[in-house]
């Protein structure tokens, strides 16, 4: 192979692998919203969510209807959902959600990441103090006027809306993810994004050389086709 057809070689293969963990993360939210509130997209509405992201990301229809069936528990996969905590370089929390069918191929990828990169696998719970889960949805503005989409979430039980980019991004306590759900639909809209995540209460600040080294773990988590989010607690860094 020529130095060319090997350059080829290399983006195509580092496409296929971006694909496949959109895709990896695309169905487990199929999977999850199934699991949750059912197979039927007219009365689940984070299926219906999950249903158009894969569509805009071209995923194939039989990966579809696999992870459907795995949310119905019908396709005896023995996919689990799992979580990891630990700490990067810098004392920096890291927060790790993985979807496997092979907990230890798992933990033994997510501990050597760790290890091997200046940081330390923890306990279970060892972050709760950090991280708060809270619902978050990301809804296009359209028609939407801005004052009045306000305070209707609000009234709803959301604490923050930002409109960047004519995105409004609407968080709120965990507890209050329906209420938001059902406000959005008597609003006629449908939200891009939609589901808990875990934002970090506390921030660590590091320098430039350990940022680095944070970037590089944090690259090989969501490198790994088991892993569908990453948490952290970088100063001044909003990706999750």
């Amino acid at each position: 192979m020529g130095r060319k057809s090997a350059k080829i070689a290399a983006k195509k293969g580092a496409a296929d692998k971006a694909k496949s963990q959109v895709y990896t993360k695309a169905l487990h939210d199929v999977a999850s919203a199934v699991k949750s509130g059912g197979g039927d997209p007219d009365t689940n509405f984070l299926l219906k969510i999950a249903l158009d992201r894969c569509k805009k990301y071209n995923v194939p229809k039989d990966n579809i209807d696999r992870a459907i069936k795995r949310g119905l528990g019908g396709d005896g996969e023995g996919y689990e959902d799992v979580t990891y905590e630990g700490y990067g370089p810098g004392g920096v929390a890291i927060f790790v959600e993985t979807s496997t069918n092979n907990v230890t191929r798992t933990v033994a990828n997510v501990r050597n990441y760790f290890t091997k990169n200046g940081g330390s696998l923890g306990k279970d719970g060892s972050l709760q103090f950090i991280f708060d889960r809270k619902a978050v949805f990301t809804v296009p503005k359209a028609e939407l006027d801005e004052d009045d989409f306000t305070l209707e979430m609000i009234d709803a039980g959301a604490e923050e809306i930002e409109l960047e980019d004519d995105l409004f991004e609407v968080t709120g306590p965990m507890e209050s993810f329906g209420a938001i759900q059902n406000k959005l639909q008597e609003l006629g809209t449908s939200p891009e994004e939609a589901g808990l995540q875990r934002i970090p209460s506390t921030f660590k600040a590091v320098d430039e050389q350990t940022l680095e080294q944070l970037e590089k773990l944090i690259g090989l988590f969501e490198d790994d086709e088991d892993v569908v989010a990453v948490y952290h607690n970088i100063e001044g860094d909003s990706e999750n």
